[in-house]
Order: structure tokens, then sequence, then C-alpha cells
């Protein structure tokens, strides 16, 4: 090249790293602003319990069964709570999938197949929302649910916590949160590509999620399905376990808390 000549544009060195900041700038701000609406929303909700709507429910019918407007708001709250749960610790596994995306796509959007990941995460934990939906429906029309869709016999609570604990020891709960815990493995093994890969491993991927807490999103009948203190302990614990602490030790720890919350529950409504 003679000299004063203008160099030609490398594209390794100046388009793709404009291209993929913008795509790390849309991952992370619609990241963000998913979970500041879920979040604000179930605020929302729990605001709406003032004691005075508290006292009018318990006034009513126990049994009258939820109608289909109910159910709908009572589906879209859980779907709504689920994303607000679980998408902070899906979080890191969702921007690893991005830079993995970057590196195989070069110059192509690395955007739209990481929303294709975490829309097939959502959609499991939407279907378990509307499984739950079912059970709050269920509980309630059985007289079972305080105003809060918290589980008013004490021995079914402790029953719950029972299990819950029992099952943070399980064969499965481990299976499934070594996979939670190791995003960089689960990746390099599930890896697909295009849409429709992306969509089936972040299918793959919340069903592992799910296999290791589920257990874990029974406990809000126990607490109050719109506590919202109780949804945010829970966050944190799920956020903690597959992320901050590797290991076993503390699903270990919790599940002992649970099992000894249970049996104290159960031992102060046998002696009643």
């Amino acid at each position: 090249m003679k000299a004063g000549d203008t160099p030609a544009p490398n594209p390794s060195a100046s388009g793709l790293p404009r291209r993929l900041s913008r795509d790390r700038l849309v991952v992370l701000s619609a990241l963000t602003v998913l979970l500041a609406l879920t979040w604000l929303d179930l605020l929302r909700r729990s605001d709406a319990l003032t004691p005075a709507a508290v006292g009018q429910h318990l006034a009513m019918p126990q049994t009258t069964s939820y109608g289909l407007g109910d159910l709908v708001m009572i589906a879209a709250m859980w779907i709504v709570m689920m994303v607000a749960m679980m998408l902070p610790a899906a979080a890191p596994m969702v921007l690893l999938f991005l830079r993995m995306a970057e590196r195989r796509r070069t110059l192509e959007r690395a955007a739209a197949p990481t929303g294709a990941f975490a829309l097939g995460y959502l959609l499991v934990w939407t279907g378990f929302g509307l499984l739950a939906t079912g059970a709050q429906w269920g509980l309630h029309t059985a007289a079972l649910l305080s105003p809060h869709a918290a589980l008013l016999s004490p021995t079914a609570a402790g029953v719950v916590l029972i299990a819950t604990g029992a099952f943070q020891f399980s064969r499965l709960k481990w299976t499934c949160l070594a996979h939670c815990q190791s995003p960089l493995d689960f990746l390099g093994a599930h890896w697909r590509e295009g849409i429709r890969g992306a969509i089936l491993m972040g299918l793959d991927h919340g069903v592992y999620c799910l296999g290791c807490c589920w257990a874990l999103m029974l406990l809000l009948f126990v607490g109050g399905v719109m506590n919202l203190a109780w949804i945010a302990v829970l966050t944190v614990f799920v956020l903690v376990e597959r992320i901050v602490a590797k290991g076993r030790h503390v699903s270990w720890a919790a599940g002992t808390v649970l099992v000894l919350w249970g049996l104290g529950i159960l031992t102060g409504a046998i002696g009643r």
C-alpha cells in the first residue's frame, strides 16, 4: 500500500465489536426491563391486599369457586411471579449464551437467538405457572387457603415443608442443580444452531431448572402466594443455590432447616 492511501475497513476490527456491543445492550436492557416490570407488577398486586380487602374476602364464602376471569388473573399472576423469581438466576446462563452466539455468528445478530433461548426457558416456567394455578384453584375450592393464598392447615404446611426439605437431598435435585451450576458445560453439551435450536436449548435448560426448583415453589403455599417478602426470600435462595455457592452444601443446609421447621409445626399441631 502506497503512502497516503487509506486502509480498507476491517470488519473484524470495527464492525464486529460495535455490532456485538449493540447485541449486549439489547439483551441486558431486555432482561432489566422484564425484571423491573414483573417485580413492579408483584408489588402492585401485593399492595392490593389491604386489610380492608382481606377482611372483605374473609366475609365471603371460602368455597366459592373461581370464575373464568379469576383463573385468568391468577394464571397471569403465577406466570409473572415465575418470571420475576427465576429470571435473575437464569440471567448468567442467558448472557453466557449471548457470548457463545457472538463468537459463532461473527457479524450476524446474536440478540435474536439469545432471546429465543430465554423464551424457551420461560415457556417451561409458564407451564409450571399454569399447573400452579390449577393447584391454587383446587385448594381454594376446598377452603384450604387464606386470603393471601397460604395453607390454613398447620399440618398441611408442615408436610409441605418436610417434603420440600427431603427433596433437597434427592438425586434428582442434585442432577438438575449440577447442570444449572455449570452453564458452560451445559451450553457446550446442548448447543444447537439457529432460532429453533436456541428455543430447544432454552426448553432443555428450563426443564433442568424446573427439576431443581419445583419443590421450592411449593413453599409459596406455606408463606403465602402473594407474600412479597416470602417471594423475595425464595428468589434470593434460588440465586444463591445456583450461582453463588457451588456444590450441595447450601441445598443440604436448607433441606435440614425445612425438615426441622416442618417437624416443629407438626409437633405443635399434634399438641393442640
